[in-house]
């Protein structure tokens, strides 16, 4: 007789959070790989200097395709132009919120507040909102009921992860919350982890999107081309497919509801243009496990770690069979995911 399967509720206010509570899986203590003090605060040192090469690599690479872009704009010549810079705004602009929103890429705060707050209009998540979003993921990671940012719940909605490779899902959702929020308002799983003093922020920073957008809608309007739209606001579209790619290597396919990052996080190596472009978050269950240092220190501290991780993804075309694999079992079985083969550790069973 086939067993009937209960879909769980991912959001953050429904019944699965009352049971991650119960179960003793909020803010739980975590494993951690045991690194000696001294090395550990090496590698949590930090420092300008990878952090101002690298975004100067970066807001030069924009101004050049970019440029390159409105000069050939009319002609094909500026696909290639406008592809490139797509993927620099929509896809890269990813790891340099999330790392500038931890404070650790830069040593000069408000180095990370400043690339934190373009990079996240970039990739139009909300400066304070997802702050708050990300601390609540690093604590509770892939904890169902607890953690807002599971990119994909169980059973696998493959259509819906189609469209996202162009924004379709996100986008739409972040501009409806960009409303939203300048009206002073926010959802209410958004008011269940942004405190209530750091609110006015989201509101404030929402209004001067929509003045930005309004006034780029404007001018493509006045000039009656798409040019403006190019430059600002559609890259997010075009140019996001990227993000999606290295986004889903982190968590996709892997255990939900475990207190250690080694069974729900991949670490996958990737050619340096894709580490530069995704700011070595591919060493994901390094960064997971010790969050707080920098992500020019992370291939240090994957050395430091590997011996006491499952064997690592040796490219994007291994890690993408596995979870191509476990998306499409978990379209037609939630309870399938991917065990890990960890050192010295017992398996986890669903």
């Amino acid at each position: 007789m086939a067993s009937t399967t209960i879909h769980r509720d991912y959001s953050l206010i429904g019944p699965e959070a009352q049971k991650a509570e119960e179960k003793g899986l909020a803010s739980a203590t975590w494993y951690a790989t045991p690194i000696p003090r001294k090395r550990m605060k090496e590698l949590m040192r930090r420092s300008d200097q990878p952090a101002i090469r690298d975004t100067a690599i970066w807001l030069g690479l924009l101004t050049l395709t970019g440029g390159f872009g409105v000069y050939f704009w009319g002609t094909w010549w500026c696909v290639p132009f406008f592809f490139v810079y797509g993927i620099l705004y929509g896809s890269a602009s990813d790891s340099r919120w999330h790392e500038c929103g931890h404070g650790t890429a830069f040593r000069t705060q408000w180095m990370n507040q400043a690339v934190y707050q373009l990079a996240c209009f970039m990739i139009m998540r909300s400066p304070t909102g997802w702050r708050w979003s990300h601390t609540r993921h690093h604590t509770d990671t892939i904890i169902v009921g607890r953690d807002p940012e599971i990119a994909i719940g169980r059973p696998a909605r493959l259509f819906r992860l189609f469209l996202n490779f162009f924004g379709l899902i996100d986008i739409p959702i972040s501009l409806a919350k960009t409303v939203l929020h300048s009206f002073g308002q926010l959802t209410a799983e958004e008011a269940d982890y942004i405190p209530e003093m750091e609110r006015h922020k989201v509101y404030n920073v929402a209004r001067v999107w929509i003045v930005v957008y309004g006034l780029t809608a404007a001018a493509s309007l006045i000039y009656q081309s798409w040019l403006p739209l190019m430059l600002i606001g559609l890259p997010r579209v075009y140019g996001t497919w990227l993000h999606i790619v290295f986004g889903l290597t982190q968590h996709a396919g892997l255990a939900e509801d475990v207190l250690d990052h080694r069974h729900n996080t991949r670490t996958v190596y990737m050619n340096p243009i894709f580490r530069f472009l995704y700011w070595n978050m591919n060493y994901h269950v390094e960064h997971h496990m010790f969050p707080m240092v920098p992500y020019h220190a992370l291939p240090a501290l994957h050395e430091e770690m590997k011996a006491d991780t499952a064997p690592v993804y040796r490219n994007m075309i291994e890690a993408y069979r596995e979870i191509i694999h476990a998306l499409w079992k978990q379209s037609s079985d939630p309870d399938f995911f991917v065990p890990r083969a960890i050192p010295n550790s017992d398996p986890i069973s669903a």
